[in-house]
């Protein structure tokens, strides 16, 4: 019934549930940052200096988050998930009274857009609201709706109401294609979810959906706590590169562009740590999926969650990969042997190439031959300057501007969010976007896509506006420069807004199909298409500017830096290519012939040719980031641990 997604790069984005304004524009923040000898745009402004957010104010009012009235407190998630159910429950009872008919298919999506704009918003603030509570009680309306979705899923008499409109040729061919297309992704909805078998397996149906539910939960939260370990383990040398907390040192990712061998080893070896109840978390999460498959009609759930898409079954896929990994293989260990070679000149005495090896020497090749060290180019690309480039690509290519607006007491979840309304030139206002770009405690290391709301025509003929999140992880700005971004980074900004503006762009009459809402293996399209736009010289040279001098990005820096993301290429491609393998078969055939930590060992040495390093498992985890100039992923093909489609 609901169709929420997160997109995002490197496997990073979730389907957390399977089902699925008209305004004034201000130019938002003024000034810049110290430093700044160049003029900016206002958009461009926005993100060059530090916003002049609402101080905590005890006494004042507070509006909601995203400007929900009832969200101005963690208890306001109650009051929105009953009213959700409430209307859902009036839905059903109007649809399931009606003769079928194109007002039907209206109704579904009413009902649909009710129950996700509780859930898809509750999605987020699980996952990124700094206070506790907030996180607390969306996890419960997530809990709440997503139960209910799974009830509507193998309810007869509303599948019923579906069936005469479907079954009845002459109805059908008097829709218009969109509205028959909806009528039949909801119709597939109900037959991926047992919607034929008889009462007492449709309840155990809604049982283990809604328990891969909180087990999905429970292992993509244990995904994003960092590893500690007691300082006096570690070398002084070693410990002093990662944060502290007491005597423990805090170890929160891979580190993988850390010039030192060591630190890299010690992050890897303890980030990657085995953790119990992530793998017995994880053992549960396969096999209540591969029961819910089975119980449906289905060999694997891999079968089940790739029906509907591009690729459509997994013997695709596999075949995909394996032909993928047979062209590579050669220019594979031709990488591999560079890094060797790289790692033995610079330390001769452990010159064995380990995986936590290839992102840092993969760097220190492309930067030896092209001279494209990072720090030459971060002061081209302050977030302020590539904003402003991204305002200038979707205003010539699209009659589309982005406008900063200052948000309303209590509307974001932490005050350095910015708000940019999308406005096109002669259709007005398209969406907002939300940028939470920034680096926080407790906040996940991921670059992702979150549909808050989605688009749709609405009965009374106006449409609801789109609104999503970009969540980055960049660094905040200094005192005396603003945020840089790596050539890396400024890739990453564009493959997100990438997403963002198919959100904003993709108006349908149904939320159950706009924007992002397609097949999952079409939906990194447009993101990919716009890290194109971030290596073309016509485009760069329209905002890279230096944040002090205003010198622009010389064209020779922006030929070298497009030639060396053919450095190590392929075995940045290899890697992704493992990882998509490891998914297949862990949604594949069950039971499992190995332990799930033997088959990731078999599957990396196969697919990806480095060796496995005993006592880490990757599996628990996310991977790590990767080289700074990274190929586009094939986790498009990926089931997802967590439920996850990138």
């Amino acid at each position: 019934m609901l169709c929420a997604r997160r997109l995002g790069s490197l496997g990073a984005g979730v389907a957390a549930l399977r089902p699925g304004r008209a305004g004034r524009c201000s130019h938002g923040a003024r000034g810049r940052a110290r430093g700044v000898s160049t003029s900016w745009s206002p958009v461009g402004a926005a993100f060059n200096v530090k916003p002049q957010g609402h101080r905590l104010d005890l006494f004042g009012e507070r509006g909601g988050l995203f400007g929900v009235p009832e969200l101005c407190a963690p208890e306001g998630f109650r009051i929105a998930q009953e009213e959700a159910l409430r209307k859902t429950e009036q839905l059903v009872e109007r649809v399931c009274s009606i003769p079928p008919g194109m007002q039907t298919v209206l109704i579904f999506d009413e009902l649909s857009d009710a129950l996700c704009r509780v859930a898809d918003l509750a999605d987020f603030v699980k996952i990124a609201h700094p206070e506790p509570s907030f996180r607390m009680a969306a996890e419960e309306a997530c809990r709440s709706i997503g139960t209910m979705v799974e009830k509507l899923n193998t309810n007869v008499e509303l599948y019923q109401s579906l069936q005469k409109l479907l079954a009845d040729k002459k109805l059908v061919e008097s829709l218009d294609a969109e509205t028959r297309r909806v009528a039949e992704l909801f119709m597939f909805d109900f037959e991926i979810s047992g919607i034929h078998l008889d009462e007492e397996k449709r309840r155990r149906a809604v049982d283990l959906n809604v328990e891969i539910l909180d087990l999905s939960s429970t292992f993509l939260m244990g995904a994003n706590f960092p590893n500690k370990i007691e300082k006096r383990l570690l070398p002084e040398h070693i410990s002093r590169s990662f944060a502290r907390d007491g005597e423990h040192v805090v170890i929160d990712g891979l580190h993988a562009e850390a010039p030192d061998d060591l630190v890299r080893e010690a992050a890897y070896k303890i980030f990657l740590y085995p953790n119990v109840g992530q793998l017995k978390c994880l053992e549960q999460l396969l096999s209540s999926r591969d029961l819910l498959a089975k119980l449906v009609g289905y060999s694997t759930f891999s079968h089940r969650a790739l029906q509907g898409t591009i690729a459509q079954n997994p013997e695709t896929v596999m075949q995909f990969l394996e032909k993928l990994s047979d062209k590579l293989s050669q220019r594979t260990i031709k990488d591999f042997e560079m890094m060797r070679g790289m790692k033995m000149k610079l330390n001769p005495q452990n010159s064995e190439l380990m995986p936590w090896d290839p992102p840092y020497y993969s760097g220190v090749i492309r930067a030896e031959r092209y001279n494209i060290e990072p720090s030459l180019y971060c002061p081209f690309f302050s977030l302020g300057a590539c904003m402003e480039g991204l305002n200038i690509l979707f205003n010539k290519l699209l009659g589309i501007s982005l406008y900063a607006e200052q948000p309303a007491k209590g509307e974001v979840w932490s005050e350095d969010v910015r708000k940019l309304a999308v406005v096109h030139d002669s259709e007005g206002l398209l969406g907002y976007i939300y940028c939470d770009f920034f680096q926080r405690a407790g906040k996940p290391h991921q670059d992702c896509h979150f549909t808050i709301r989605g688009g749709r025509l609405k009965a009374d003929g106006d449409y609801q506006l789109p609104v999503v999140v970009l969540m980055l992880s960049l660094p905040h700005s200094s005192r005396n420069s603003p945020t840089l971004l790596t050539p890396g980074m400024m890739e990453n900004l564009f493959h997100e807004m990438g997403h963002a503006m198919h959100s904003m762009l993709g108006r349908t009459r149904y939320q159950h199909v706009t924007g992002t809402r397609c097949p999952t293996d079409f939906a990194e399209v447009p993101s990919i298409l716009m890290e194109y736009f971030s290596s073309d010289y016509r485009v760069i040279n329209q905002f890279a500017r230096h944040y002090q001098t205003g010198q622009r990005l010389p064209r020779h820096m922006v030929s070298r830096l497009c030639e060396s993301k053919k450095v190590c290429a392929a075995a940045d491609m290899q890697l992704q290519v493992f990882y998509a393998t490891l998914d297949q078969i862990y949604h594949g055939r069950h039971p499992l012939r190995k332990s799930t930590t033997d088959i990731l060992k078999e599957t990396q040495e196969q697919f990806y040719g480095l060796p496995y390093v005993p006592n880490t498992i990757w599996s628990h985890f996310y991977p790590g980031p990767s080289s700074d100039c990274s190929p586009p992923t094939y986790a498009s093909y990926v089931v997802g641990i967590t439920g996850m489609h990138s």
